[in-house]
């Protein structure tokens, strides 16, 4: 499942096997992510991307195995040692009307405040940088519930970034958005994984957005998991199996190998 350096492995996946009572999605699998890289899970509905984003944050007990971050396993960390390491957004929407920009970001601070969640400088000045890095900081003071789709996902991935972790994962975080906002938040993200050194991993149905912008692929279809680069899933036959009804054509203009429904 590709050439993985352990020295530089920041998320450790070691036999794991993920599933429920009547159903098994994948078994003993085992995959490093590396510090820095910029990952796509790739698969069908219902093949298990969530599933793997939410086990990895101890919301869902794997059937067996082990999920490692920084070489220690969920199995022992609280909740709260999770939260100083990881970032999750997921595909809810936060509801509460009139609730500020600025308000939803300094949420994410809550790892390092105090037991009432009083902001203090440091966690102002976080906040402040987080919304200044996704181009939100003019928005800090405008209510969410009056956000586009695009400036909203922003605000969510700024919430992560003021989190102030080295692992930041997404569910479906372009699910919502057009074409152009799709690629602007996905530059945003690989911009972040190697600017910022953050290991970012994001379900997705974007494939060529993913072929495009990604480091590494995990590719998970009935029960199979493959993981590597698109060079190498690609000269491996994985992407043409698992996307039986498209083909794959070369850009030479920008160098890149593209996905193209027939």
């Amino acid at each position: 499942m590709g050439d993985n350096n352990k020295a530089k492995s920041v998320i450790e996946l070691q036999h794991l096997t993920l599933g429920y009572d009547d159903r098994i999605l994948f078994n003993d699998v085992n995959i490093n992510f590396q510090v820095g890289g910029f990952t796509a899970l790739l698969g069908r509905n219902g093949t298990g991307k969530s599933t793997l984003l939410r086990s990895i944050v101890k919301l869902i007990k794997p059937l067996s195995g082990d999920v490692l971050i920084g070489g220690h396993s969920v199995k022992n960390m609280s909740t709260r040692d999770i939260a100083a390491q990881i970032s999750f957004v997921s595909t809810e929407e936060i509801k509460i009307p009139n609730l500020k920009v600025f308000d939803v970001v300094g949420l994410g601070r809550a790892p390092y405040t105090n037991w009432i969640g009083r902001l203090d400088r440091k966690d102002k000045d976080m906040v402040y940088q987080s919304l200044d890095m996704v181009g939100m900081l003019d928005f800090a003071d405008k209510s969410v519930d009056k956000l586009s789709d695009g400036e909203r996902q922003r605000v969510m991935i700024s919430r992560a970034l003021a989190q102030d972790t080295p692992i930041i994962l997404l569910d479906e975080p372009t699910a919502f958005l057009d074409l152009p906002n799709k690629y602007e938040i996905s530059l945003l993200l690989r911009r972040l994984a190697h600017e910022k050194n953050k290991t970012i991993i994001f379900s997705s149905h974007d494939l060529n957005i993913s072929l495009e912008l990604c480091d590494t692929l995990v590719l998970i279809e009935g029960g199979d998991v493959h993981y590597g680069t698109t060079d190498s899933l690609v000269e491996e036959g994985h992407i043409q199996r698992l996307f039986k009804n498209t083909q794959l054509f070369f850009d030479k203009k920008n160098m890149t190998i593209k996905l193209k429904t027939k």
